[in-house]
């Protein structure tokens, strides 16, 4: 299904779990005893039609809106350490939020960081050690950016040479999803690298430069670090897809990311979450990796609210990702009430497979 298609059912399905009142009526049944939030950045909007990592972007305004929403419903704002307290404690009589970073950008500081403060609510950040020492790229960003400045893309995945025209906004778009999903699609993440850094210097893109501007350094991680709202977490460190690596490097990536950001910050990490966190790049193995690592909590990108027995699943834990294509309070009353992960997941409760 392409991602358009799936935008448009997805905007459909908010919209009638909202007009119908059917997300109210399912709340008690599916609402679960928390939940955890996915954000990435907290920027204002930018100008322009082509931009395929919008969803990774929430404005400040939307922010504020959600943490306004929380506090007059009356839902804890709290620590993953608590949130794991909870959970095992099965102590369930307030529903809770946690809410999440990924990847350390500086807009988290910047433009999140003042309006959580001012609100006296907790987060983490989750860290990829590589992006604070500047050695990892952002093939994502790269992607979107070599497109933006082409009429026309080359690029060779797999041994085969793709050219398509991308001359206006819809062409980019498309030419963005094709190429995206083919190279998640490598056996072998070095290829994806590869295959972008190419790219990139032929549309005269600055890979070291755009990464450097966009991630935190580790001096503004422990500046953060000192505050007590603050939990820096893991995210391995080369932000690699686990289940394609062998169990050997994946351990690797575990622990070296953790004592990484454990020799920065001066304290235990004991949070992780697991990079793309797909049921493609984080599954069975990953969590059980985890568990054996002494993980206290572990996030996917899989979607979900938390319900009581995910106490016997901390390294497989669900969340709700604040989507930037959907900045709507109705689209989050709905996602917050868990009726529409609920439906996305057959009613399921739990996912840890």
């Amino acid at each position: 299904m392409g991602s358009h298609v799936r935008s448009t059912l997805i905007r459909l399905g908010f919209e009638t779990l909202y007009r119908t009142s059917a997300y109210a009526a399912l709340q008690p049944l599916v609402q679960g005893v928390g939940a955890v939030l996915m954000l990435h950045h907290v920027r204002p909007s930018r100008v322009g039609e082509f931009q395929p990592n919008r969803l990774l972007e929430v404005t400040p305004e939307y922010l504020t809106s959600i943490l306004e929403r929380l506090e007059a419903a009356r839902v804890d704002v709290i620590t993953l350490d608590e949130m794991h307290r909870r959970m095992v404690e099965g102590d369930f009589a307030r529903r809770f939020v946690c809410i999440t970073f990924d990847d350390g950008y500086r807009d988290n500081k910047e433009w999140a960081y003042p309006i959580l403060s001012r609100f006296s609510v907790p987060f983490c950040i989750y860290v990829p050690s590589a992006f604070p020492e500047h050695r990892c790229r952002l093939w994502w960003l790269a992607l979107e950016l070599a497109i933006a400045r082409s009429d026309t893309v080359k690029i060779e995945i797999g041994g085969r040479t793709l050219a398509l025209a991308c001359a206006d906004a819809a062409t980019k778009c498309a030419a963005f999803r094709k190429l995206y999903w083919q190279l998640r699609a490598c056996a072998d993440e070095a290829e994806i690298h590869r295959a972008v850094e190419r790219l990139a210097a032929e549309s005269g893109v600055d890979m070291v430069a755009e990464t450097d501007g966009l991630c935190m350094g580790w001096d503004e991680i422990k500046t953060l670090a000192t505050d007590p709202l603050v939990t820096i977490g893991t995210h391995t460190v080369n932000h690699v897809m686990l289940a394609k690596a062998s169990e050997e490097e994946a351990r690797r990536e575990l622990l070296d990311g953790r004592r990484a950001v454990e020799a920065q910050i001066g304290r235990p990490v004991e949070h992780l979450a697991y990079p793309y966190g797909g049921r493609d790049t984080a599954a069975e193995r990953e969590f059980r990796l985890a568990a054996e690592l002494g993980f206290k909590t572990a996030v996917t990108t899989r979607p979900g609210v938390l319900f009581q027995a995910h106490r016997r699943h901390m390294t497989a834990l669900p969340r709700l990702s604040l989507n930037g294509e959907y900045q709507d309070m109705r689209y989050f009353d709905v996602l917050f009430s868990g009726a529409a992960t609920a439906v996305a997941n057959g009613f399921r409760r739990v996912d840890a497979a």
